[in-house]
């Protein structure tokens, strides 16, 4: 065996280090149960290894239990049937060998052994990249390479339910970043949570990116550090409306207003920064390599913001664009569940949204299965007697964390980047508490309203109708 001090090579786990390896797997049931975890048997690269591994973690999962040495004994006589003469006797002499050999070296075997998996799994990778540079796929070797790396770096075996019963009811369990709306946070526990994924619902020009922008204003005075990504504006831009949202000024003419800007936002704690790609350049791996960077330089995000997410580009290229856009939001979740904290995107309606009055999820544009991954959806409706008014609703969509199926009026001043949940309104009256303030409850669907969304269920159900038969 080779000495520890050595630099680390593929050469470096030949044929003595796998005997060894696989030996220890039969020796010592607590390893077999941790390496077997991570070992591909295709990673030992003598066929008479494989078989015998193979033949263990078969018998694991059959009875439950590790094999005694009788027991390997009798299969090895009985099972190996199928294997050639020569690779037969391989086995067999193998196994007699290790029952009269003790190794002087276990210690190392179990320190490199994922050592070994990891590097056995990165030339996989690596086979697998070289067929990838035929098509161009960059961002798919990227991943490939990367996951192959990762291997045996998942340390959690999962959520006990009872050990770990008195964590799920401490408040900040989720962590959750305010709205910036106390109704909304009333619903959904807080915000959005570490590991979530919101989704804001709009047609074109009804204010999606102001939307995300109020979201990321709400992190920041948290004290939380914001990473938005622009796919459409240019990042002086988002960057003036975080301005204009801060201080309430006009964005129009933000620029008149340097001092007072830099007043207002010079001791906010939490760290804002607006990273442009133009659109399709980017993709989720683009995204995660920047969060990345900005993780080495000590800045961690406490939410992420893409605005928007239709406008990534797909890691794999797929038949149908609503696979690869299903694909993009899954990824979108797994950044969010990587770097532990809210992920905030927007997607677009297709035309049945353009000037609805209240926008569901059969209105999302493309791919209606990424609505499935998301864990809060809300949609922004403004017809155009809205846009000219300054109102309209917010229709909560989908809630993991609580109730879903209420629309809320707002007040949405696009001059300044300011949305507010308007007073619930009785009789042509504004409800307010007796202190003074709004009283923020949602409306219930108006008759219209009602009418709209029955529609929509009807033709899609008369739709499916006709595609069954």
């Amino acid at each position: 065996m080779k000495n520890k001090s050595e630099n680390v090579s593929f050469g470096r786990y030949g044929k003595s280090f796998q005997e060894g390896l696989v030996q220890l797997i039969f020796d010592d049931r607590p390893f077999a149960d941790q390496i077997t975890e991570v070992l591909d048997i295709n990673f030992l690269e003598l066929e008479y290894l494989r078989v015998f591994v193979n033949k263990i973690i078969e018998y694991r999962k059959k009875y439950g239990m590790h094999p005694s040495g009788d027991a390997v004994t009798t299969m090895l006589n009985t099972d190996l049937e199928k294997e050639n003469e020569v690779i037969q006797r391989q086995v067999r002499e193998y196994f007699r060998r290790i029952q009269y050999n003790e190794l002087s070296d276990i210690e190392y075997i179990k320190e490199q052994s994922l050592d070994f998996c990891r590097k056995q799994n990165l030339k996989k990778a690596m086979m697998k990249s070289v067929a990838l540079l035929q098509t161009c796929s960059f961002d798919e070797i990227s991943k490939t390479i990367n996951d192959a790396l990762k291997l045996g770096s998942d340390n959690n075996f999962g959520y006990d339910y009872l050990t770990d019963f008195e964590e799920r009811f401490k408040p900040l369990h989720r962590m959750p970043v305010t709205t910036g709306w106390s109704e909304m946070d009333k619903i959904t526990g807080g915000g959005l949570g570490k590991s979530e994924l919101g989704v804001v619902i709009a047609p074109t020009g009804a204010g999606k990116s102001m939307v995300l922008v109020h979201l990321g204003v709400q992190a920041l005075l948290a004290g939380k550090n914001v990473i938005h990504y622009t796919l459409e504006l240019q990042d002086t831009v988002v960057a003036n409306r975080y301005d204009s949202c801060l201080t309430q000024l006009p964005l129009s003419e933000i620029k008149n207003y340097k001092e007072e800007v830099y007043e207002k936002v010079k001791d906010i704690k939490g760290k804002l920064i607006v990273k442009e790609y133009p659109s399709k350049s980017a993709s989720t791996n683009t995204i995660k390599a920047h969060l990345a960077r900005l993780k080495k330089r000590g800045i961690n995000p406490g939410m992420i913001i893409v605005d928007y997410g239709d406008l990534l580009r797909p890691v794999v290229i797929r038949k149908e664009k609503r696979n690869e856009l299903e694909s993009i939001y899954e990824e979108m979740r797994g950044i969010s569940t990587e770097f532990g904290c809210p992920v905030w995107t927007a997607s677009q309606t297709n035309r049945s949204g353009l000037n609805a009055e209240v926008i569901t999820m059969e209105s999302i544009s493309e791919a209606f299965s990424k609505c499935f991954v998301a864990d809060l959806i809300f949609s922004v409706s403004r017809t155009i007697e809205d846009k000219v008014a300054n109102t309209g609703r917010i229709f909560v969509a989908k809630n993991r964390n609580g109730p879903d199926g209420m629309v809320y009026p707002i007040f949405m001043d696009t001059s300044n980047v300011s949305i507010k949940f308007a007073p619930n309104v009785v009789n042509g009256v504004a409800n307010n508490n007796a202190a003074g303030g709004m009283q923020l409850n949602p409306v219930t669907l108006t008759p219209q309203m009602q009418r709209e969304l029955l529609q929509k269920k009807y033709s899609k159900l008369r739709k499916s109708g006709s595609t069954s038969r």
